[in-house]
């Protein structure tokens, strides 16, 4: 089998301007990048709005493990497979990090037959988004340390500086640094944090953003720090809000590729969800929704985390409303939650799929709570027996969820069509009644006991000392009305990563809290979760390699 990159680098890629066309778009609404891709004008987003929307569909899975799940692959290969049985579609994905690509993870282009090309350009460096974030962001961390140098007319406490500077790759050695130091022209000496870029508040607020001044609103109420009286200073008492958004006013425009079958997908804006609200922006998945009659969309990692942040934050602050959910998992990866190692996962062991399916099915129970229907898929492997499969389906069919096989990875479009056909069948036949499952109205204790108990399964939350005194402050500030964004492990429904299937009579412990005003919410973060990630032992990077001709090799 040839791999994921050599696939995409022997594909016939159209020019962009040709993906364009197929929805719609000249030469004059998009701005090339090269061949195959390109940013989407201002001005043909803005003659978006008042066009009819069509059917969102969100893409999640169940919580990822080494076995694989292939949440990406299998929006791309629905997005094709829709297009193949005649229903106008686009994707609206999100754009892959650096770190991961580097780390352990790999790229988030999809894989096999299903995948979004220029495949080297999306995961590298792609049109300079990322770049745009993190220099917006950094740029606010110099003239934080700038106005304190130069008399700290704001009076801004150093002991209290909450504001991180960023880079888009994985480097434990970063998440605490001391920085001012040398001669007195060289700054204060203080603590300070780097978080990975994917992390930052800029990249929430762009992604929540729905044009420029929006973005701009949300950059100036951006706390950067506290003052000695003990009241917020933010980027707009700064004077950065201009700076910033000068940095990120071509960033902000979606980017438009295709996938292998040609299908046009909008690749924007990329938060992780363990750590921040992981969803593509806001205006990407508007554009799609406007471009097309399906817009297909994804959220990060296991559906308590992306899909509850996709339902609670994204879609109550951008008014939009899910009208189905696919949910994603694997038969090997249920079989890992049940215990068996990775080098056995290819032998049928129903036994083994029983106690693991028990993660489906909370997840399954996750989403029906905000009353969108739920269509399962597998992600096909070869070494899927009959048995098993027909398990799983009975499984689905009992809990008032529509079944479907995915074999996208090895066939593309080709292999998604039974998943579109019931795709379509349930977004015909069933009603969507999505609501959030708490208020914004709660406490934001509550709200973090609402989420923890309803997604997570928690008997309850154990608050720090630090983070109770955190939340208190918050809501002291105004911003109790605010929903919550928890920072979680993905491995698990509960913070110990190494608790699978469905885990029972544990608490959520609470250790830190701070608000994202310009993001527009306050993030909990629980255990040991880290915003800025760590290289593995061996990490992807070593397998990287770029020949004389510029070919890249390595990447997945």
């Amino acid at each position: 089998m040839k791999t994921d990159i050599e696939i995409a680098q022997e594909a016939v890629k159209l020019p962009i301007k040709e993906i364009a066309a197929r929805v719609g778009m000249t030469e004059d609404d998009i701005e090339p990048y090269g061949k195959y891709k390109a940013k989407i004008s201002e001005e043909f987003l803005q003659g978006l709005k008042d066009k009819p929307a069509g059917k969102l569909v969100l893409v999640t899975a169940i919580n990822p493990t080494p076995a694989g799940e292939g949440k990406t692959t299998t929006s791309i290969g629905l997005a094709d497979a829709l297009n193949r049985i005649g229903v106008k579609t686009v994707a609206a994905l999100r754009e892959p990090s650096l770190g991961p690509c580097f780390g352990i993870k790999g790229g988030a282009a999809g894989g096999g037959y299903a995948q979004c090309v220029p495949m080297e350009d999306i995961n590298l460096h792609f049109t300079g988004d990322f770049h745009a974030i993190t220099a917006a962001n950094n740029l606010l961390a110099a003239l934080l340390d700038n106005h304190i140098q130069q008399g700290n007319e704001l009076g801004i406490d150093t002991r209290q500086v909450v504001w991180k500077r960023c880079m888009d790759l994985n480097d434990r050695s970063l998440r605490n640094v001391v920085v001012g130091l040398g001669a007195k022209a060289d700054g204060f000496v203080r603590e300070d944090h780097f978080a990975i870029t994917v992390a930052t508040e800029v990249m929430a607020a762009f992604c929540l953003a729905n044009d420029i001044s929006d973005l701009k609103e949300r950059l100036g109420r951006i706390i950067v720090a506290y003052s000695y009286d003990g009241k917020p200073v933010t980027a707009k008492d700064l004077n950065a809000v201009g700076s910033m958004a000068a940095l990120l006013k071509d960033a902000i425009k979606p980017n438009l590729v295709q996938t292998l079958e040609h299908t046009p997908v909008i690749i924007h804006g990329g938060p992780f969800a363990n750590i921040a609200h992981g969803c593509n922006s806001v205006r990407a998945t508007n554009a799609a929704l406007r471009l097309a009659d399906v817009a297909i969309t994804e959220a990060g990692f296991g559906a308590d985390l992306g899909a509850e942040k996709f339902l609670d934050i994204k879609c109550r602050q951008a008014g939009l409303k899910p009208d189905a959910v696919v949910l994603v998992a694997t038969i090997r990866a249920l079989k890992y939650n049940g215990g068996v190692p990775k080098d056995q996962l290819g032998e049928e062991n129903l036994d083994a799929l029983k106690k693991g399916i028990v993660n489906l099915e909370k997840h399954i129970e996750n989403l029906q709570q905000y009353g969108v229907p739920v269509v399962v898929t597998l992600n096909s492997f070869t070494s899927d027996t009959e048995a098993e499969i027909a398990y799983v389906r009975e499984f689905c069919n009992e809990r008032d969820c529509d079944f479907a096989l995915s074999e996208v990875w090895a066939k593309g479009g080709e292999g998604g069509e039974d998943l579109a056909r019931m795709v379509m069948n349930t977004l015909n036949n069933k009603k969507s009644n999505y609501a959030p499952i708490y208020p914004l109205e709660m406490s934001l204790t509550d709200k973090i006991e609402t989420v923890s108990k309803k997604i997570y399964g928690a008997d309850g939350v154990v608050y720090a000392p630090a983070a109770a005194r955190q939340l208190q402050k918050i809501t002291e500030l105004g911003f109790g009305d605010l929903p919550v964004c928890m920072a979680k492990t993905q491995y698990s429904l509960s913070d110990d990563q190494k608790a699978l299937g469905r885990p029972k009579d544990f608490k959520i412990t609470v250790r830190e809290a701070y608000v994202s005003a310009g993001a527009g919410f306050v993030v909990a973060i629980t255990g040991s979760i880290m915003t800025m990630p760590g290289l593995p032992k061996r990490p992807a990077a070593f397998d990287i390699d770029v020949d004389e001709n510029g070919k890249i090799t390595g990447l997945f």
